[in-house]
């Protein structure tokens, strides 16, 4: 079974881990939620300052 990464670099997704680890996001399970990277990624960052703001008022 293949990874796949989003190379945040040049934008594109690879199979395998082809570039530097500090240009690459993954692993993901398919191409499709590899190229999906940036979405998923401004997602968790939303989940967590929710988090943290929730976290704060404690």
């Amino acid at each position: 079974m293949s990874e796949w990464y989003y190379n945040h670099k040049t934008g594109e997704v690879e199979e395998g881990a082809q570039s530097l680890g500090s240009d690459r996001d993954g692993p993901y399970a398919s191409r499709e939620e590899a190229a999906r990277a940036p979405e998923i990624a401004k997602e968790r960052a939303r989940q967590w300052a929710a988090e943290d703001e929730a976290s704060e008022g404690d």
